[in-house]
């Protein structure tokens, strides 16, 4: 199952699924992680003016790409076995994991028919996520990323077939769902660092950009085909199965996932540096220097992680299914997909545009319309204008993506990567799950449409207070 985990990212559910988009995206991955590629890769040197140089020997290893790579063949990562092999591989355990996404927040709230249930699905997998994160960061710095990833993706196997097996079997409880998400937020403190850091040893420097964008498009494609897939399973099977109709989505998770492992148990490239790093506290705490001393790296986690906090609001959609839209599974199937649908549209946009300028200035306006689209969404009970809306959230939400990852790729030593990915995943993952747990609250007290509007708000009111304060970022240009 994904995770917008280690390609950004947000597991079974999508927010945490730990073979989705970069851990930069900032949409509820869901959620999880979720933080795009499924690597926050680290390509060339660039210090920013606002920001301290990198210095150490991590900085005397980073080294330019040739000149021209970004030029080459659009599916030039393919032309790579290994990574052929792996992306195949990802896009079918991908959209298993959308599906069980699906699966997850609509049984959760069938269990419950409560808002705050929903809320604290995402907090069970947020809290041992981010106490495992650093330490998973070190760790994939320091053993062979290939066999730690077919160890987590074959214990992520295990905790979906506990699902399938407990739902079909008709002795599912909230707090089974509960128990099953939080070993995968802590295999995913693993699980996507690894991933992260693997990417770059599949294909050559020049083919990395292609290898990530490739990423980036398959995660959406399944983001927006799995939903939909759930939702249709789940509705026609309840008419044969009952309530079982979940547990024909969980079984086709846990086929999905052979299809990764059996990636990596082929693939043949040495995944690991022969200058392996010790596993140690320090070796934690150097990634945390090396993003808390750069305000643009600091600059723009802590807008992800504040602007993903008020804006996360998809967990709540079984409710608008159900009470307020009135559109059952399938329409649920299609509210989850609709994010994915306007972030396909705004990466076909942003990826012909070339090379864009004022990147800080993109990021900011981006996120600020990803706060407005929330509002929109909340305020018109209508499921048109829902879809429309939250299409908006994810193409906003894209096209911030796409620029603060890179910002980083030209900020981070190489010698980093799975520790940056460590921090990164914290606000990537931390925002959104426990902005959904805010959510569920605010559901609670005042309703589902009001914790859309007023999360919506926050978003914009954040926005602009890091644009006031933090100059580094509405400045940056690379």
């Amino acid at each position: 199952m994904p995770c917008p985990v280690a390609f950004a990212g947000c597991g079974t559910i999508t927010f945490m699924s730990t073979e989705t988009a970069p851990i930069t995206t900032g949409a509820t991955p869901r959620p999880a992680a979720l933080d795009p590629a499924a690597v926050e890769t680290d390509t060339e040197p660039h210090a920013p003016a606002a920001g301290p140089p990198v210095s150490g020997p991590a900085a005397s290893t980073v080294t330019a790409p040739p000149a021209g790579a970004a030029r080459g063949p659009r599916l030039a990562a393919l032309q790579h076995r290994d990574y052929r092999l792996y992306w195949s591989g990802s896009l079918v355990s991908q959209l298993g994991s959308q599906m069980s996404s699906v699966a997850v927040s609509w049984q959760v709230y069938q269990l419950t028919h409560d808002p705050l249930m929903l809320g604290l699905t995402g907090l069970f997998t947020v809290v041992p996520m981010v106490l495992f994160s650093l330490y998973g960061g070190v760790v994939a710095d320091a053993l062979d990323r290939r066999r730690m990833l077919i160890v987590t993706q074959l214990i992520l196997l295990c905790t979906s077939l506990i699902l399938a097996a407990t739902t079909l079997t008709g002795v599912i409880s909230v707090w089974t769902v509960f128990g099953v998400v939080a070993i995968q937020g802590g295999v995913a403190a693993f699980n996507n660092p690894a991933r992260s850091a693997l990417i770059p040893n599949l294909v050559p420097r020049e083919h990395l950009t292609n290898a990530i964008s490739l990423g980036v498009t398959s995660w959406q494609v399944a983001s927006v085909v799995g939903p939909s897939l759930a939702g249709i399973i789940i509705g026609g099977a309840a008419h044969l199965l009952g309530s079982s109709g979940v547990g024909v989505v969980y079984v086709i998770d846990v086929v999905s996932y052979t299809a990764v492992i059996g990636a990596l148990a082929l693939i043949r490239a040495a995944t690991q540096p022969l200058d392996r790093r010790p596993i140690s506290l320090g070796s934690a705490l150097e990634g945390l220097r090396f993003v808390f001393r750069n305000p643009i790296m600091s600059g723009t986690m802590l807008l992800d992680f504040f602007a993903t906090f008020f804006g996360a609001s998809m967990l709540l959609m079984p409710i608008f299914a159900t009470d307020i839209l009135h559109v059952g599974p399938q329409g649920l199937g299609f509210l989850l997909a609709a994010p994915s649908a306007g972030a396909v549209v705004s990466a076909v946009i942003v990826s012909s545009l070339g090379h864009v300028r004022r990147q800080g200035k993109v990021v900011l306006w981006s996120v600020a319309a990803y706060g407005l689209a929330w509002v929109v969404f909340g305020l018109v009970p209508n499921f048109w204008v829902a879809l429309l809306a939250l299409a908006g959230t994810g193409a906003a939400d894209t096209v911030s993506m796409v620029m603060r990852q890179t910002i980083r790729q030209l900020t981070t030593p190489d010698e980093l990567r799975g520790r940056m990915t460590s921090v990164n995943m914290i606000f990537f993952m931390g925002g959104p799950q426990l902005g959904e747990l805010e959510g569920g609250i605010v559901a609670r007290v005042l309703s589902a449409p009001w914790a859309a509007i007023t999360g919506g708000l926050g978003v914009m009111v954040v926005t602009g207070l890091v644009a006031w304060k933090n100059r580094a970022v509405r400045t940056y240009e690379a």
